[in-house]
């Protein structure tokens, strides 16, 4: 092997930072948009069930 520093490792270090950010970041805006979406369904689902009750 040859001697000497090795190469470019700090600019790997960097990049490979920045790319789990970005995927850590993707992950949670979708956890959170999953949420949203949940509780909407709850949401519309209490409605229904509401009409539905007022109409019997």
């Amino acid at each position: 092997m040859a001697k000497g520093p090795e190469k470019n490792t700090k600019n790997k270090a960097l990049h490979t930072k920045l790319l789990n950010r970005k995927k850590a970041k993707l992950q949670e805006e979708k956890k959170a948009s999953a949420l949203r979406l949940k509780a909407l369904v709850t949401k519309m689902n209490q409605q229904k069930n509401s009409n539905d009750s007022e109409i019997n």
